[in-house]
């Protein structure tokens, strides 16, 4: 009896017993999802709001004016450049190396300088020559430049230490191919803007488009692997993107073209969308009459099909935008594997740094420069081009006697009276005889 109720209680107990344990794994499991699921939605509402402040943010950038363009994308260099030395500079601090991230940030402001030095001394030249040391820099720019870059050299060869020589090469590689990557493509696009928004604002336009129709067109139907670095990209994903990045290029072009403040090159950095901007526009901008191939067209009556040229230049952005611009965003997805990090940094909340949102952007802004340079640029002359050279490569005698010359061309051509021409002569002469 004692030893059956013993046993009831015993096999009672054993039943029982698993209850409360059962209970309490699961109070345990759903307090555990609860704060996923919020952290998830917070995230998810974070980045939500940060994408609309940055798209808002880059539209009222535009309508400021090229000026304001030219500084976005200088902040963005200097910000994707920190991003990207950041990752040895963590090292460089736990091996008592100071001067290491010194020389990085020199470097950086030496191949700024020697790359935008050009356009601020073109477009601020008024100022610039009427001080004697700006006027000086100016016209060595070049020699100024090299200086600047041998004395970051010695530096950095006298900063050398035993025991972390591997290190220190290899940090200074590592710089050399962010300012290649990052500050020679950016300046790049930094010209893009001066010949004209429209070719700033479409590349970057299809490479966004790019990069939001891959991600769609791979979950809905991707399968194939693109490529290993990247395992959530699809060959579905990437062609599909293709397609729809190509009508994409056609929407831009025709919500574009028709406004001179995006076409026309910068003649006044100051100018913004209310200015009344105007210019000689380039051919491709004005329509065109083009012979239809009568095989597809016969039978429609059409003989002759009238139609910008830029449509077929912006088809050919978009193909590179859709075939070669994403492996920027899968060498940058290399380096963050090589260093094991998620992202290049936290400057934007919910989406990580400015280089992993940018980061195909620096090889479509350069093909989109190359390109404009070989099948677009008209290369034209216009008197900013032409007084830029005239100060920075002649002297003050020099000067004096260019104009000398293009008032006896004035006055052979009859605007000037030969008494006008006499006293305009003999001014300069007295001048040019000052300076001897």
């Amino acid at each position: 009896m004692a030893k059956s109720s013993i046993a009831k209680r015993g096999k009672g107990s054993k039943r029982s017993s698993p209850k409360p344990t059962n209970n309490l794994v699961g109070s345990v499991a759903t307090n555990g999802e609860k704060p996923k699921t919020e952290s998830r939605k917070y995230n998810f509402i974070i980045r939500t709001i940060w994408t609309f402040v940055m798209i808002s943010g880059f539209f009222i950038t535009l309508a400021s004016g090229h000026i304001w363009c030219v500084a976005l994308v200088l902040l963005c260099q200097i910000t994707a450049f920190k991003e990207c030395i950041a990752l040895t500079s963590i090292s460089s601090r736990e091996k008592n190396l100071p001067l290491t991230k010194t020389l990085n940030w020199y470097f950086l402001f030496t191949t700024l300088y020697y790359l935008s030095g050009k356009h601020l001394f073109t477009f601020f030249q008024t100022a610039v020559f009427e001080n004697k040391i700006l006027t000086w820099m100016a016209l060595n720019h070049k020699f100024v430049c090299y200086c600047l870059y041998v004395l970051g050299f010695v530096l950095f060869v006298c900063s050398l230490r035993k025991g972390f020589l591997k290190f220190q090469f290899a940090s200074l590689c590592a710089t050399h191919m962010a300012l290649l990557f990052i500050v020679f493509q950016g300046n790049l696009i930094t010209k893009n803007i001066l010949n004209g928004l429209f070719w700033f604002l479409v590349p970057c336009g299809l490479v966004i488009v790019n990069d939001i129709f891959a991600y769609l067109c791979g979950i809905t139907f991707g399968k194939t692997k693109l490529i290993e670095i990247s395992p959530k990209k699809t060959l579905e994903g990437f062609m599909g993107a293709w397609f729809f990045t190509a009508i994409s290029s056609v929407i831009f072009t025709r919500l574009l073209s028709p406004y001179m403040y995006m076409t026309c090159p910068v003649q006044d950095i100051h100018a913004n969308f209310l200015s009344n901007v105007t210019c000689e526009l380039n051919p491709i901008f004005l329509p065109q009459i083009y012979r239809a191939p009568p095989i597809i067209f016969e039978k429609f009556g059409i003989s002759s099909i009238t139609i910008k040229p830029v449509y077929f230049h912006a088809l050919n952005l978009a193909t590179f935008a859709s075939l070669f611009a994403p492996f920027g965003g899968f060498f940058a997805s290399g380096i963050k594997r090589t260093f094991k990090v998620k992202d290049f940094g936290h400057s934007i909340p919910g989406h990580g740094g400015i280089t992993d949102r940018i980061d195909c952007q620096f090889l479509m802004g350069s093909f989109a420069n190359l390109y404009y340079e070989t099948f677009i640029s008209e290369h034209r002359i216009t008197v900013e081009t032409v007084l830029s050279t005239i100060l920075m490569n002649l002297d003050d005698k020099d000067i004096l006697e260019l104009i000398t010359t293009l008032i006896d061309v004035l006055f052979k051509k009859g605007v000037l009276s030969k008494k006008q021409h006499k006293k305009v002569v003999q001014v300069f002469a007295e001048v040019i005889k000052a300076l001897n």
